[in-house]
């Protein structure tokens, strides 16, 4: 067996560690049948490939974004599913975390608990995959500011910016694993990439802002979207920076952030993520 198949079958193997063997061995040949799927069976260094150090200032921005360490792009994506898991689960179901009582925590307008909890199973899904191409994510203990689920307008706001945040880190994958040649990667993350504008444009339009205000998604600009929670906020095109702009809003990643808040865990909350029937396509093409 190759090297990187031996780090991504690794990989699924410490993520359900709590399981049974035999579960195990079913998740790890699930894993196999996902990567044949793709097409990945046959790339060299899926897992554990690396370009190099970045460029200098000089050079083309596509250039800058491509050398950066792939490994770390995919381990900081898989960190932004655990947090967007989270707060989309808690935020459309509530949490049994808190002496096993269903919580609710948001009160969304219309039909909008529906569509976050879809975004909760989708964020999993997203997670799952890249857990299972070899990504690491840097914890799954998360600090969530309280005056995230203080109020609708606050939730959706919150999920207006962190899926911008998502685009623009997916973006950076799609490019530094194109570049890299490893084309079916590539496209996955731009799938993930397109199912996080939806959410973007779902949370835009429940706020009564319009949802389809882009001709192109935005990548490394300041974002001028008109009633945007961020406006001005810069764009990025070095992977960390989704890291910082996270913390910037007071999440924290295994530490206590900025705001007032609690800690959540991802094995807690991931059990009560809803399946949501409307859901399709279910898998990587």
């Amino acid at each position: 067996m190759s090297e990187p198949l031996n780090l991504i079958y690794d990989a699924v193997d410490r993520e359900h560690s709590e399981k049974s063997a035999a579960t195990r061995r079913q998740l790890v040949a699930g894993a196999a049948g996902l990567m044949g799927t793709m097409g990945l069976l046959s790339l060299p260094g899926v897992a554990g490939a690396r370009t190099g150090g970045m460029v200098s200032s000089g050079q083309n921005a596509l250039d800058n974004v491509a050398l950066q360490d792939l490994q770390t792009i995919i381990n900081i994506a898989a960190t932004a599913e655990v947090l967007a898991t989270i707060v989309n689960t808690v935020g459309s179901v509530g949490s049994t975390a808190e002496g096993g009582v269903q919580v609710r925590r948001v009160n969304l307008p219309s039909d909008g608990n529906v569509k976050i909890s879809a975004s909760a199973m989708q964020e999993l899904g997203h997670y799952e995959v890249l857990i299972a191409l070899g990504a690491k994510p840097l914890t799954k203990r998360i600090w969530v500011p309280d005056a995230v689920f203080a109020n609708a307008t606050s939730f959706l706001s919150t999920v207006e910016v962190g899926d911008q945040i998502f685009i623009n880190a997916y973006l950076i994958a799609t490019t530094a694993y194109a570049k890299a040649g490893l084309g079916d990667v590539a496209r996955a993350a731009a799938e993930f990439m397109a199912v996080e504008a939806v959410h973007r444009a779902f949370a835009r339009d429940l706020r009564g802002e319009a949802g389809n205000d882009r001709m192109f998604m935005k990548f490394d600009d300041p974002e001028m979207a008109p009633g945007a929670p961020n406006r001005g906020q810069e764009g990025f095109q070095k992977i960390e920076v989704a890291v910082e702009q996270l913390q910037g809003a007071g999440f924290g990643l295994g530490a206590k952030g900025a705001r007032p808040g609690k800690f959540y865990d991802f094995a807690t909350v991931k059990r009560d993520t809803p399946r949501v029937g409307f859901v399709n396509s279910l898998s990587i093409e």
